[in-house]
């Protein structure tokens, strides 16, 4: 298959599926994406949804994610900050591709049987 040249932040890729990985690949990215699918999320808000993720592997994935223009970052002017968190347009745009993932992990998976689950 040849593949035309595709850049992300002015770094160049030669097929598309290696740049949608670039872009949000890792254990994080995905479940941030996941998450601001549901709306706007303050940044504690978000750590808080995603659960044992570190405060610097936060914040990385968030500038990387922003950087790669599939989130945006809302700074309010006020004290103590306060800082939001949204799908951008381009992110807005990956939800079909999340989505099916989660249908691929719901087929794939087996259900926890109801007394383990609580």
């Amino acid at each position: 298959m040849t593949a035309t040249p595709f850049q992300i932040a002015g770094r160049p890729y030669v097929c598309p599926v290696e740049l949608t990985l670039s872009a949000i690949g890792g254990k994080w990215k995905v479940l941030i994406l996941w998450r601001l699918m549901d709306g706007t999320l303050r940044y504690s808000e978000l750590r808080r949804a995603l659960g044992d993720i570190t405060h610097k592997m936060l914040a990385q994935q968030l500038r990387e994610l922003e950087a790669d223009g599939l989130v945006v970052r809302t700074v309010y002017p006020v004290i103590p900050p306060h800082v939001e968190y949204s799908l951008s347009e381009a992110g807005d745009r990956i939800r079909p591709v999340i989505g099916a993932m989660a249908e691929w992990g719901m087929a794939y998976g087996e259900p926890v049987p109801e007394a383990a689950a609580g």
